[in-house]
């Protein structure tokens, strides 16, 4: 390498050789820079280090923060379900106790069958006021206010004249021949039968024709009535005195302290008749006091005449004596029987007489009344129903005229003995009225609920009529026989609901549907003072936990109510309807629409229940919801749904419940389908407790039943499927009301805090398909109702999951076969999709702002 290059070289290589060779100070000062540039450099990393830590922590914070309100919102969301499931409860829940809680199902089906016997398409202010008081027909001046029984009969020969019109109408009853041969045998009859039915018709009539008159012509009365307060014992002393060889006794042994006869008073009695060549009837009315007599060796009932028979008879008799009279022109006899038989067999006039058999004093009124119209002295054919519908008015006010007479004889005070308080006989003279008012309420509950009823009525009853004393009822003396005789009833063989499950019973009923109205018409118009124990017993039937009692109560209160509502609404409505207990509060809105029924007070309930709902106390909505769901506490349909929702949303939906079940009570009236568009317009509100109420109904509708709601119509085609949901019996019979009920379900099954239980009614509606032993039960409704709620890809994949779910259930599986059924049912190979869905059909309904804040 050169010089040159050497030099250059070193040339290059000087600076730096100078650089190394700086001063110590320069030195230090160089080592300090780098010390402060690594410092900074490392300070610069820190804070950079620092920044990304603190935008880490900043990250983390908002994560955080919308963890919490995600938690937050879950909880709000849990809280709304757990709302709406509130919401969903049973409204009878409360009434939880040591009674049990109401069963609804068994209440609507003991009202529909109540209400059967009383005929509320007539007003019952029509009842006893359009009957005509009194008619002449032909010379027969016939009075037609009912019977008012006399002091019975009294001592002193029959007419010859009554005996020979007594041979030409009298019908025989079945059984007479053996009854004569009995008194030709013994010379001595105790006759037993109830009052009004022939018996001492009988009794006449057998005497006539077992007694003869003296072999020398010696003229004598052949048959006597003789006084009953001699009785037996007097009769036997004086029967040689007496003259003649017949002779008919009616005892009376229903006032308190009156002993009947013993045998051997009637030994005695037979005895003197057989040395006299004479005979005797004694009439009793059957009861427990004539229990020895007529199962003794002289006893025997007294059949009843048959009414055919006994009504053709009176009528040729009536039209007979017209005949003897007829003027040219006239129709002849045999033309006008025709025309009043066609006329006793129309059913309007079977329907006014309400009676299912007549005794001889009916048959004389219908035959007189039947005669009339037909000869043309009744003209108005609604006279004619009229005085009809006055014959059991007849019966009822002859049951109930002068029962407590005997109490206030002065004989009554001196029975008792000197310085004893003694016990009351008033429990034994009130018992027969006391059945026949039960019996009018509760007709066709087991025969054992109403003699129940029966002996709480006989206690009020006595406890008002004689108050300073304890009134006494033997243990063992109850007679259903007499019981049955004395109250025109009969015992039908039926069923009774024991906590919803059928059994056997005996069924009383009256003999006769107009009996039930006119024996109510009589205890409240003519006798008030009845009126206080009368509303003490009812209250006591609210409270029985029987449907089959408390409810028949409730519907015959608001039959007593339209007789006098200023009376019944104060004693008995109010009072009830501000009730702690929802069955008394029940009681008191079927007793508020059973009134409603009458044009008469349909305004009056009206506009109680719509002050009830806006102004009264929290029992009081409760009440008027209940009374709203019958459908006749307000004008319309429009109005009972107005008035429904306006109680449900008020106070925060405290009584949302009770106001979505009355709603579905409404869907199975005629007007199902403007109930279902209203509640559509609920879910669609912007309010949020209107939301509430349109999904707690549909909710609801899933979880009822029709025997929950079915009221009046017993000829509905929900009728005939009681335990069918209420959705699957109304897409059986009603086709257009499946797309509405479809939407709302789809509705409340895509909203976050109606989901669980709507899925919860779902799985219960697929579980109704077919019953535990295989035979079909809702397949047909489900069929109709499915496919128009599984229309999209995504209600498939619910359903499908649900039926999974349902197959897998641990406790409860559904057999596959079954859930395939249900799938197919639902996803039908020809149904199109929604984006298949031609043009102008009917769309599913877009999901609502409150469902995609809700989920």
């Amino acid at each position: 390498m050169s010089d040159d290059e050497q030099a250059g070289g070193a040339a290059d290589d000087v600076p730096e050789k100078a650089d190394e060779g700086r001063s110590s100070d320069d030195g230090k000062k160089q080592d300090r820079d780098d010390k402060k540039q690594d410092r900074d450099d490392k300070r610069s990393k820190d804070d950079q280090s620092r920044d990304g830590e603190g935008k880490g922590d900043d990250k983390k914070s908002a994560e955080d923060e919308e963890a919490e309100k995600e938690k937050e919102r879950e909880k709000e969301r849990e809280r709304a379900a757990g709302r709406f499931k509130a919401y969903t409860r049973d409204p009878l829940a409360e009434d939880e106790g040591e009674d049990g809680p109401t069963d609804l199902a068994a209440a609507a089906r003991t009202r529909r069958a109540t209400r059967m016997l009383f005929d509320v398409g007539r007003d019952l202010n029509r009842f006893d006021r359009s009957y005509i008081n009194s008619a002449h027909i032909g010379d027969i001046n016939l009075r037609l206010d009912g019977r008012r029984p006399g002091a019975g009969m009294r001592s002193g020969p029959v007419p010859e004249e009554e005996l020979r019109r007594l041979r030409r109408v009298h019908v025989e009853p079945e059984g007479y021949i053996r009854l004569r041969n009995a008194l030709r045998a013994r010379r001595l009859l105790v006759l037993g039968a109830a009052p009004g039915t022939g018996r001492t018709s009988t009794a006449l009539s057998l005497l006539d024709e077992i007694t003869q008159y003296p072999a020398d012509g010696t003229a004598v009365d052949r048959v006597l009535r003789v006084d009953p307060d001699g009785g037996v014992r007097q009769l036997a002393a004086e029967l040689e005195s007496r003259g003649g060889s017949g002779y008919v006794l009616e005892l009376s042994l229903t006032r308190p302290g009156a002993l009947p006869p013993d045998e051997m008073d009637l030994d005695e009695l037979a005895a003197a008749l057989a040395r006299h060549d004479a005979f005797a009837v004694i009439v009793v009315t059957v009861g427990s006091a004539a229990n020895p007599l007529l199962a003794g060796r002289y006893g025997m009932l007294c059949p009843p005449v048959p009414t055919e028979e006994l009504l053709a008879t009176r009528l040729r008799e009536r039209l007979a004596d017209r005949a003897t009279e007829a003027r040219e022109g006239d129709p002849p006899p045999d033309d006008l029987l025709a025309r009043a038989e066609e006329l006793a067999d129309r059913d309007e006039v079977k329907d006014a007489v309400g009676l299912d058999d007549l005794r001889p004093a009916e048959a004389e009124l219908l035959a007189s009344l039947l005669a009339g119209h037909a000869l043309g002295d009744i003209t108005s054919y609604e006279e004619l129903l009229s005085g009809c519908r006055s014959i059991a008015a007849g019966q009822a006010q002859e049951w109930f005229a002068g029962v407590d007479r005997a109490l206030t004889a002065p004989a009554a005070e001196r029975e008792r003995p000197e310085g004893s308080a003694g016990r009351s006989g008033t429990a034994t003279l009130f018992h027969p009225v006391a059945f026949r008012i039960a019996l009018a309420v509760l007709g066709g509950a087991s025969h054992s609920a109403v003699a129940a009823a029966a002996h709480l009525l006989t206690w009020e009853l006595s406890v008002q009529s004689d108050p300073d004393n304890t009134p006494a009822r033997p243990l063992f003396c109850d007679d259903p026989e007499a019981d049955l005789a004395l109250s025109r009833a009969e015992l039908t063989d039926g069923k009774v609901e024991a906590d919803g499950h059928d059994v056997p019973a005996r069924l009383i009923w009256y003999r006769g549907s107009a009996l039930p109205s006119a024996v109510l018409t009589e205890l409240w118009d003519r006798h008030f003072p009845v009126r206080a124990p009368v509303v003490r017993w009812l209250r006591l039937l609210a409270d029985d936990p029987r449907s089959q009692v408390w409810m028949r109560a409730a519907v015959a209160a608001g039959e007593l109510c339209v007789r006098d509502f200023d009376h019944g609404y104060t004693e008995l409505v109010r009072p009830l309807a501000e009730a702690t207990t929802s069955r008394r509060r029940i009681f008191a809105a079927t007793t508020m629409d059973q009134a409603a029924g009458h044009d008469s007070h349909r305004r009056t309930v009206h506009k109680l229940i719509s002050d009830w709902s806006k102004h009264g106390t929290k029992s009081l909505r409760w009440t008027a919801a209940m009374a709203l769901g019958y459908g006749n506490a307000q004008a319309t349909t429009d109005d009972t749904l107005d008035t429904l929702a306006k109680i449900g949303v008020r106070d925060d939906g405290e009584q949302l419940a009770v106001a979505s079940f009355n709603v579905v009570r409404l869907l199975a009236l005629p007007d199902a389908a403007e109930v279902l568009a209203r509640v559509t317009e609920w879910t669609h509100h912007k309010r949020e407790p209107y939301q509430d109420l349109g999904l707690v109904t549909t909710v609801r509708l899933a979880l009822t039943t029709v025997d929950e709601v079915l009221s009046d119509d017993p000829d509905s085609p929900l009728a005939d499927r009681g335990d069918w949901p209420l959705p699957l019996a109304l897409a059986a019979t009603r086709p257009e009301l499946v797309g509405p009920m479809a939407d709302l379900m789809w509705t409340a099954l895509n909203t976050a805090r109606a989901r669980d239980v709507a899925m919860d009614a779902l799985e219960r509606l697929l579980r109704s398909a077919v019953r535990k032993d295989g035979a079909e039960w809702t397949r047909p409704g489900l069929a109709a109702l499915l496919p128009a709620l599984a229309t999209e890809e995504h209600d498939r994949r619910r359903l499908d999951w649900l039926l999974r779910h349902m197959m897998n259930d641990p406790e409860n599986p559904v057999p596959d076969a079954q859930a395939r059924d249900l799938w197919w049912l639902a996803v039908r190979p020809s149904e199109p999709t929604r984006r298949d869905r031609p043009h102008g059909e009917r769309p599913r309904r877009e999901t609502t702002r409150e469902e995609e804040r809700h989920g």
